[in-house]
C-alpha cells in the first residue's frame, strides 16, 4: 500500500464516520417521532367521527394539533442535513473544533465542553472503524471504483449494525438508500456472481452491453432471495412462536446486502449470520440459566436441583420474549463475506472435491 493513499482512506473514513455518528443518533428518533406524530393523526381522525360533544372535540383536537406542529418541529431538527450537532445533554451546539473525528472526544475525555455530561465511546468506535475499513478496502481493491462501491456498503453496513444494536431499528434511509447506490454500482462495478458462471453466453449482444446486464441481474437476484429468505423465516417464527422473529427492517437489508454482494456471497450472509445468531442465543440463555441458578441458590437457599429448574423457565421466558438485534449479525457476516466470503467459499469447496 502507498502510505499517503492509505492515510487519505483512512482520514476519508473518520470523516464520514463522523457523519455515520449523526445517522446513528439522529434517524431512529426520526423514525420514532413519525410514528408518534402518525398516533396522533389517527387519534385525531377518531375524535372528528366519534366525539360526543361539540365543544370536547375542539378542545381535544387542539391540543392533538399543538402535539402535532410540536412533533413537526422536533422531526425537523431530527434531520442528518440540518442543523449542525448539539450535545445530547444540554443541547449546546458544538463548535467546529469540538467536532474534529477522534482529536476532539480524546482532547475532550469524552465529555461535553460545557456540561461536563459523558460522550458515549460509540462515537470514537464509529468513526475509527469507519477509518479503518475504507483503509481495508482500499488495501484489498485498490484505486478503484470497486474501492468506492465497497466503501460505500461498509459505511452502510457499520450504520446499521450500531443503530440496531443500540435501537433496535434499521432505518430505511440506510437501508433503501443502500439498495439503489447497490444495484446503480452493479452497472460500473461487475458482479460475477452465479448468473454470469451458469450462463456466460446467455445474451448475444456486446460485450460490455452482455456484462452490464448479467451484472445487475446478479445483483437483482441477490437482492430478491435474500429479502426473500429473511421474509420466509420471519413468518415461519411467528407461524411457530406466536411472536415477531424479524422485522422488515432485516428483510430491506438483505436486500441491500445482495445488490452489493450477488447472489452466492448473499446466500454465505444468511447462512453465516443465522449460525452466529443461533450461537449467541444459545449461549445467552445458558449464562442466564447459569446465573439465575446461582442467585437462586444463595438468596432463596434452594437446592440444586430446584434451583435449575425455576430458573431454566425463567431463561426459556427470557429467550421467548428477548430481540436478538439480527440485523448485527447479517451487517457483521456481510463484512465478512465482503473480504473473506470468495476464499471461505473456495476453501470449503475444496474440502469436497
Amino acid at each position: 500500500m502507498d502510505p499517503v493513499l492509505a492515510i487519505s482512506f483512512f482520514v476519508f473514513g473518520l470523516a464520514f464516520g463522523s457523519f455515520l455518528n449523526v445517522c446513528i443518533h439522529r434517524l431512529p428518533r426520526r423514525i420514532l417521532l413519525r410514528d408518534r406524530q402518525h398516533d396522533l393523526l389517527q387519534q385525531g381522525e377518531k375524535l372528528r367521527t366519534e366525539a360526543p360533544a361539540e365543544a370536547i372535540r375542539e378542545l381535544q383536537i387542539g391540543a392533538l394539533d399543538n402535539q402535532i406542529r410540536v412533533l413537526d418541529a422536533e422531526i425537523a431538527r431530527a434531520s442528518i442535513v440540518a442543523p449542525a450537532s448539539a450535545c445530547p445533554s444540554c443541547k449546546t451546539p458544538i463548535h467546529w473544533y469540538d467536532n474534529v473525528p477522534v482529536v476532539s472526544w480524546l482532547v475532550l475525555r469524552g465529555r461535553c465542553r460545557h456540561c461536563k455530561s459523558p460522550i458515549s465511546p460509540r462515537y470514537l468506535a464509529v468513526e475509527v472503524l469507519t477509518g479503518l475499513l475504507f483503509v481495508a478496502c482500499y488495501a484489498r481493491f485498490g484505486v478503484t471504483l470497486s474501492a468506492a462501491k465497497y466503501c460505500a456498503l461498509c459505511f452502510l453496513l457499520l450504520g446499521l449494525i450500531f443503530t440496531d444494536a443500540e435501537h433496535h431499528l434499521l432505518p430505511d434511509g440506510l437501508t433503501l438508500s443502500g439498495l439503489a447506490i447497490g444495484l446503480l454500482f452493479s452497472l460500473f462495478v461487475p458482479v460475477n456472481d452465479l448468473l454470469t458462471l451458469l450462463l456466460p453466453g446467455m445474451v448475444r449482444l456486446p460485450l460490455e452491453t452482455s456484462w452490464r446486464l448479467l451484472s445487475l441481474a446478479d445483483a437483482l437476484a441477490g437482492a430478491v432471495v435474500g429479502a426473500s429468505f429473511i421474509y420466509g423465516a420471519g413468518v415461519l417464527y411467528l407461524r411457530a412462536r406466536g411472536v415477531e422473529g424479524m422485522g422488515f427492517g432485516d428483510v430491506k437489508l438483505m436486500a441491500m446486502v445482495g445488490s452489493f454482494l450477488g447472489l452466492r456471497l448473499t446466500v454465505f450472509t444468511m447462512f453465516g449470520a443465522s449460525l452466529a445468531g443461533s450461537l449467541v442465543g444459545i449461549v445467552t440463555v445458558l449464562s442466564v440459566w447459569m446465573k439465575r441458578t446461582r442467585r437462586r441458590m444463595a438468596r432463596n437457599r434452594e437446592t440444586p436441583a430446584v434451583a435449575r429448574k425455576r430458573a431454566w423457565q425463567s431463561a426459556k421466558t427470557m429467550y421467548r420474549f428477548y430481540e436478538l438485534p439480527f440485523g448485527v449479525f447479517l451487517g457483521a457476516m456481510a463484512m465478512l463475506a465482503l473480504f473473506f466470503g470468495n476464499a471461505l467459499l473456495r476453501w470449503y469447496w475444496g474440502l469436497y472435491l
